[in-house]
C-alpha cells in the first residue's frame, strides 16, 4: 500500500488501473509502471514501462526489451529517494 500510495501521490497525473492483473499506473494515458509481486520470491516489485530510456543502478532489464525491474526487498527499507529518480527521469521522457 505504501507503493501505491508513493506512486499515486509522486504526480497528480498518475492513476491507477489493473492490466494483465496487476495494478497499473498511467501518466497522461500511457502505461507509466505496474506493482506486482515477483512469482517466486513473493517480493514486490516495480516494472518501468520505459525502462530501456532509464538509466539507474538499480534498474534490472533482465531478458525484457523495453521494460526495467525495480526489485523492493520486503526486509529492508523502500528505497525512496531511488525511486524518485526513477520516476522523474521516467516522467522527463513521456514529457519530451
Amino acid at each position: 500500500m505504501t507503493l501505491r500510495d508513493f506512486i499515486l501521490d509522486f504526480n497528480d497525473q498518475i492513476s491507477q488501473t489493473i492490466k494483465y492483473g496487476m495494478t497499473c499506473f498511467v501518466f497522461k494515458k500511457r502505461h507509466f509502471c505496474y506493482l506486482a509481486t515477483d512469482k517466486k520470491t513473493n517480493n514486490p516489485y516495480i516494472l518501468i514501462v520505459e525502462g530501456r530510456n532509464i538509466e539507474h543502478p538499480l534498474l534490472v532489464q533482465g531478458d525484457r526489451k523495453r521494460m526495467k525491474v525495480l526489485p523492493i526487498n520486503p526486509m529492508e527499507d523502500i528505497p525512496i529517494s531511488a525511486i524518485n529518480e526513477i520516476f522523474t527521469k521516467a516522467l522527463q521522457f513521456y514529457t519530451n
